[in-house]
């Protein structure tokens, strides 16, 4: 018995943790190129929700629909603050890009809470909430449509990144910007795409997270942001595919803490991972240690 209950935890927190891979891929991505850490990353997954949410409402969409809409959207909105709030500060020390940041995410909150309310929203059914049996273990239908849509998502990111022209440059751009664009990359362009990219799939995620957890509020993003980041973290920030491994271990670790150990201390212990992981290797699990000069 204990077995299989381990099985549908670890079933639980890889479902979780494709949510979470999808928000700390943006992070990781956006740091790869611009080496920022953009706080509003967790909100925009906020903005993906509520597209979601009113799809469904007032456009009457199915899951599809909803999902290429919130992407679409979140992806606008990743390209706006990019173009508005970060490409001014490009050349300004980190510390001011940061604060931007944080800023934005304020803006974003309180700019939702302003205009829908801060009461919770009741995210309506777009998928039947059917449970499919695997002997004694219990899988529901959306818990694998998450985890399935989360993995073709990162697929994809992965064909655009090393089979393109444009994930050429971007690997480019991430390994030296002034030297790309003297080898004639449009790193604006390229950096807003990665921009666009990175949200699209924040987007998802919280599309995803609104049908499986059906509540959304202004506030949703700060915490699962958080999170991701940590996930980005652990995994190695500006690796993608530590971002994926970061974001499912996380889920992982998340499930079995609040299942085994205590549903208060699952975000406590979340954080200390970051602290351990920073203390024994900074680079995270799958990062390199680069060498600065000074």
């Amino acid at each position: 018995m204990d077995f299989l209950n381990f099985l549908q935890q670890l079933i639980n927190g890889l479902s979780l943790g494709s949510v979470y891979a999808l928000i700390a891929i943006g992070y990781t991505m956006v740091y790869g190129i611009i080496k920022l850490i953009n706080f509003a990353h967790g909100d925009i997954y906020m903005v993906g929700a509520f597209i979601g949410f009113y799809s469904v409402t007032l456009l009457k969409l199915s899951f599809i629909p909803t999902l290429i809409l919130a992407m679409a959207g979140s992806a606008v909105l990743g390209v706006i603050i990019e173009k508005v709030a970060y490409k001014p500060l490009r050349n300004s020390p980190r510390i001011t890009l940061l604060i931007t940041a944080i800023g934005i995410s304020l803006l974003l909150e309180n700019g939702f809470r302003f205009i829908f309310g801060p009461n919770p929203k009741p995210f309506p059914e777009v998928l039947p909430a059917k449970i499919i049996y695997l002997g004694p273990i219990r899988i529901g239908l959306i818990q694998i449509i998450m985890f399935t849509v989360s993995m073709v998502l990162v697929l994809a990111l992965q064909f655009i990144v090393y089979k393109t022209k444009v994930g050429k440059a971007m690997r480019a751009a991430s390994f030296d910007t002034e030297t790309a664009q003297l080898m004639g990359i449009n790193t604006n362009n390229t950096i807003s795409f990665t921009f666009a990219l990175g949200s699209a799939l924040a987007g998802a995620a919280g599309v995803l997270v609104g049908i499986a957890y059906p509540r959304i509020d202004p506030y949703m993003g700060i915490m699962p942001g958080l999170k991701a980041f940590v996930a980005a973290v652990l995994g190695g920030i500006g690796v993608i595919p530590g971002a994926l491994a970061g974001g499912l271990m996380m889920g992982t670790l998340e499930t079995f803490t609040k299942a085994y150990i205590s549903t208060k201390l699952s975000d406590a212990i979340a954080f200390s991972i970051l602290i351990i992981v920073l203390i024994i290797r900074p680079a995270g699990l799958l990062g390199k240690k680069t060498n600065e000069k000074v």
